[in-house]
């Protein structure tokens, strides 16, 4: 018998990148203040947060999550099945079904357990799952812990899904989920085809929007809103920890399937239930979201002045749509190099190596929020440039 262990005390691979000073993960931040944080004493320029909107340091978000402490304590210690269900986690559910146009919702303590406890209760053994090939790992985490075959279709590709909703007509029932942001890509599902195609064949779909929640639509409510497609899609996913500034997830749909899911998923049953300033957090998150549309405009803009020029530059953004701005390198190594690189010029950006994305797309990823300065961006494009043609990325 070999030691389980074994496969951990070989394990070099993080600390031969640390010797050689190009290990870009678990970077230990002492102050976050929005666009800015610091790391290592250093004042930095964070373009690899999710914080789309920048609603995290907003000062209606912060006075809901203190109250909230100051009155329900810091945790509900327990399952929302058993003693950690608050008012305020039922108001927020409330909330979220008006705000995503469905008629129930239900809340999760991460949106990672969300995917999670949504698939896994829904599949049965005689049921299929078809999942897009670039779907988060939460959802192909949920997908292995059901009991449904699983078939995966080319990124966006409506004939691939189309073969694959054929080749499933034997099943009992059948799912199809995709995102409706991609988060490595930054582009927008066609949901209007999919969604088409999936009905045909009398398929159920649900859209993981945790990028498309508060950066798309008129309202920001997200791909759905964008699409006009609220009451075509059966199931919308989303998280928190986006442009929601907090930390969960929630699940959309009509009642008699959320209250199934509520009864059978064990990712809910077996969870300790959203803290009380979390739950308060997201409320606030989305009153802001509804009464300062010009927030989102704000973050279009930068969004719109950083691509511009990161492509006139001579970057490769792929196929990107959204606040999401990846410059693809193509290799492990080289990709290191560059975030390292940018990030002695003093900006925070996340290095996207494979299996994470497939060979030969190796990125630095960029997000765009809405607390940005112009003169923030034009320093991220000033470095990206200069940095860029040093190691040869652009001419």
């Amino acid at each position: 018998m070999k030691d389980l262990f074994e496969k951990c005390y070989s394990f070099k691979r993080d600390q031969e990148a640390i010797e050689l000073g190009f290990y870009p993960y678990f970077k230990a931040i002492s102050a976050l203040d929005g666009p800015h944080v610091t790391v290592n004493g250093r004042d930095m320029i964070m373009v690899g947060s999710n914080n789309y909107l920048g609603l995290t340091t907003h000062p209606r978000v912060k006075e809901a999550a203190m109250k909230a402490l100051e009155r329900h304590g810091t945790s509900c210690s327990g399952s929302r099945f058993l003693n950690g269900t608050l008012e305020m986690h039922e108001q927020l559910e409330a909330s979220l079904a008006q705000f995503v146009g469905k008629e129930s919702t239900q809340v999760f303590t991460t949106g990672f357990l969300t995917n999670q406890g949504v698939i896994a209760p829904l599949l049965s053994r005689t049921d299929t799952v078809i999942v897009d090939r670039l779907v988060h790992a939460s959802v192909l985490e949920g997908v292995r812990l059901s009991f449904g075959k699983v078939r995966r279709f080319r990124h966006n590709d409506i004939e691939s899904l189309r073969r694959n909703l054929e080749a499933s007509a034997d099943s009992d029932g059948v799912l199809v989920i995709v995102d409706g942001v991609y988060s490595m890509e930054g582009d927008i599902a066609p949901l209007p085809e999919i969604v088409a195609v999936t009905k045909e064949y009398g398929a159920r779909i649900m859209v993981d929007d945790a990028h498309g929640l508060g950066v798309l639509g008129k309202n920001g409510r997200g791909t759905l809103e964008h699409f006009d497609l609220s009451d075509q899609v059966d199931l919308v996913m989303g998280t928190f920890s986006k442009s929601l500034a907090s930390l969960g997830g929630f699940i959309a749909g009509d009642a008699a399937v959320i209250n199934y899911i509520r009864h059978n998923s064990r990712a809910l049953i077996f969870s300790a239930s959203m803290p009380p300033s979390a739950v308060a957090a997201v409320n606030a998150a989305l009153e802001v979201i509804q009464t300062e549309p010009e927030i989102r405009d704000h973050l279009w803009e930068n969004t719109n002045f950083l691509m511009r020029h990161i492509v006139e530059l001579g970057f490769d953004t792929g196929p990107t749509e959204t606040p999401i701005v990846p410059m693809i390198v193509g290799d492990d190594a080289r990709a290191c190099i560059f975030w390292r690189l940018l990030f002695d010029e003093g900006l925070f950006t996340n290095c996207v190596v494979s299996p994470a994305v497939p060979p030969g797309s190796q990125r630095i990823r960029m997000c765009l929020m809405a607390t940005h300065s112009r003169e923030d961006l034009e320093k991220v494009v000033e470095i990206c440039g200069r940095v860029g043609r040093q190691i040869g990325l652009i001419s």
